[in-house]
């Protein structure tokens, strides 16, 4: 089993686009900080995702924010700190991450990322969802990516682009 942690964007996003299911296929459990728990319960947060975390399913962890006292992960949001954090403590095989800077700090902290993109792209490999019907719903969201990385996907998969 690998240790797979998430932060609040690929598992907010997932939801919205009822993708959130790929996780338990492709990683069996993933690991929560509190922190993230808690972004996916704000006040802000679309509907579908309170109702989700309000009642997580089974594969859902939710773990303790571990202390982050390190100065790299300053200008970070809390979901985003804790989740870098509890990968780094836990020696995580993967970690959950849309954010650009969240990304980037984790990768100078030697740990390996992916977000949305690269679960829908896991996903999809293995036959599990439509890519280029998963991008048309992500792309009804609030979902910032690189249109190169889309149109390399979306080639990638069939999708054209």
């Amino acid at each position: 089993m690998r240790l797979v942690i998430a932060d609040t964007g690929p598992l907010n996003y997932l939801i919205l686009i009822g993708c959130i299911d790929l996780l338990p296929s492709l990683f069996e459990t993933v690991l929560l900080p509190a922190a993230v728990s808690v972004e996916l319960q704000a006040d802000d947060a679309p509907t579908k995702v309170r109702e989700w975390i309000a009642s997580p399913p089974l594969w859902v962890q939710i773990k303790s924010d571990p202390p982050a006292f390190d100065p790299a992960l300053e200008g970070l949001d809390a979901g985003e700190k804790a989740a870098i954090a509890l990968a780094d403590v836990l020696q995580a095989d993967l970690l959950l991450i849309d954010d650009r800077d969240g990304v980037r700090v984790a990768r100078q902290k030697g740990l390996r990322v992916t977000g949305t993109l690269g679960v829908l792209d896991l996903a999809a490999e293995r036959g599990l969802v439509d890519f280029a019907e998963a991008m048309q719903r992500l792309q009804r969201t609030t979902f910032h990516r690189p249109e190169a990385l889309l149109k390399a996907l979306l080639q990638k998969h069939g999708g054209g682009g």
